[in-house]
């Protein structure tokens, strides 16, 4: 579980400073104001780490180039424009566990420094991406491994998690085994996995290709899916990243959603996610229950008018949100909507 995270000279961010909720966090913010940055910052600090030796710090250079992609892979591109100082990403964990990665603009190496307790006390995350895979798992993880694929690495994280063998039925988490029932009602069947990325999708009565499904049940078929191998499995797996759940989901199944992440965020899951839907934003408003000891922390990334840097602001209560783009966004379509009413009753 992450509790803490600090980005210097990163990316897009001068400095920032994120306190996570145990249980759901939402991030909202403008495009260009570093959603997707600071979900993958947080994501590859949750990932773990072998000692710091040269080998460590390749793969890790490598894996945080795959991660962001930056201009000509070259990691200087990470660095702040403008910047001068040494770029920083630091996470702090539960029972005190920390990890610190730093690099200059003309660095080729990452550099690493972590508690010693860092990788016994982090456990695996799993970062849904925007798009769905299961309508191209089969062969993507052996053509991202030989060609420069554009696509990040999230993208095969997600495949080979989802690839794992299914967990033991009497292993799974009960909160596990109810999401993927309520999921299985929605999409009127469940998505079947038979190994080397090939997925269909069943009812009672046939099977179809997963391509042949609407991409809504796929996103959500992701989500059952990572729950049947245990990847996300609460009180136990780390934390479950997910960068725009609403694509491609209709209004039904997004309640549905909000509620199976509020139920797992009950049993121990922690959630970090990133949207720019009103519905989705509503829906936790709506569904939480503070009787049920829920917990849901909304972030905001905005750019400061006068420094014109990406700043953050962040509330445990809907209504203090602020500045809130989503919900301004939704009031300025219904003031537009009265105006145009008001002016076909003018003419």
């Amino acid at each position: 579980m992450i509790k803490n995270l600090n980005l210097k000279n990163f990316t897009v961010f001068k400095e920032l400073d994120i306190e996570f909720s145990p249980k759901i966090n939402i991030i909202i913010g403008e495009n260009g104001t570093g959603k997707t940055h600071l979900l993958k910052a947080a994501y590859l600090l949750c990932g773990g780490s072998t000692n710091p030796t040269d080998e460590q710090e390749i793969a890790l250079t490598t894996q945080i180039l795959r991660l962001f992609m930056p201009l000509d892979d070259k990691l200087g591109k990470l660095h702040h424009q403008g910047a001068k100082e040494t770029a920083q990403l630091n996470a702090h964990f539960k029972n005190d566990a920390f990890v610190i990665l730093n690099f200059h603009n003309n660095s080729k190496y990452v550099v690493s420094q972590e508690e010693k307790n860092y990788r016994q006390n982090t456990q695996v995350p799993v970062f849904i991406p925007t798009k769905e895979v299961l309508s191209f798992m089969k062969g993507f993880n052996s053509l991202y491994e030989k060609y420069g694929l554009s696509f990040d690495l999230t993208y095969q994280d997600i495949c080979l998690l989802l690839d794992l063998p299914e967990v033991r039925p009497e292993n799974l988490h009960e909160k596990s085994k109810w999401a993927m029932e309520k999921i299985e009602t929605v999409c009127g069947g469940k998505f079947v996995f038979s190994g080397g990325g090939k997925v269909t999708f069943q009812t009672d009565n046939a099977e179809y290709s997963a391509n042949a499904m609407a991409e809504g049940f796929r996103k959500a078929g992701m989500l059952s899916r990572l729950l049947q191998t245990g990847a996300i499995k609460p009180g136990v797996s780390g934390p479950l990243f997910w960068d725009e759940p609403e694509s491609n989901l209709n209004p039904k199944l997004m309640k549905r959603l909000v509620e199976i992440l509020l139920e797992l965020s009950r049993n121990g899951q922690q959630i970090i996610l990133a949207t720019h839907d009103y519905v989705l934003l509503k829906w936790f408003d709506l569904l939480m229950d503070k009787g049920k000891e829920d917990h849901v922390r909304f972030h905001t990334l905005y750019r400061d008018l006068d420094s014109k840097e990406i700043k953050l602001a962040s509330t445990d209560e809907y209504l203090n949100i602020d500045p809130n783009p989503i919900d301004d966004a939704f009031g300025y379509l219904i003031n537009q909507e009265i105006e145009n009413d008001m002016e076909g009753l003018g003419k």
